[in-house]
């Protein structure tokens, strides 16, 4: 169950970490609040998560996730570049995330 919350914090990282493009500097209210409620939700997440966890792999894989999910929602969202050495670090990240679960 762990590993699942730990999913689900990493996406509300994603969503924090996307909304503080369209908090325009926190100078738009509703985004604003949409933004620091997904931290807190992330970091509630989290913290549920390392009850069972280890602190490294619960935060490497919780930042793994959110790095993963923001290059992601950058290329859908805003454009950004899909240029190989881009995807073949997106492919790192993934293989060191692989290799922290399967260590544990």
């Amino acid at each position: 169950m762990s590993w699942i919350i730990l999913f689900f914090a990493g996406l509300f990282e994603v969503a924090w970490a996307v909304g503080l493009k369209y908090t325009d500097g926190f100078s738009r209210p509703i985004p604003s609040l949409l933004t620091v409620a997904a931290m807190l939700v992330s970091l509630l997440l989290l913290g549920l998560a390392m009850k069972q966890l280890p602190l490294g792999t619960a935060y490497a894989i919780w930042t793994g996730i959110g790095a993963i999910g923001t290059v992601i929602a950058g290329i859908i969202l805003f454009g950004e570049s899909m240029a190989l050495i881009r995807l073949a670090s997106v492919a790192l990240i993934i293989c060191g995330l692989l290799g922290l679960k399967l260590s544990h």
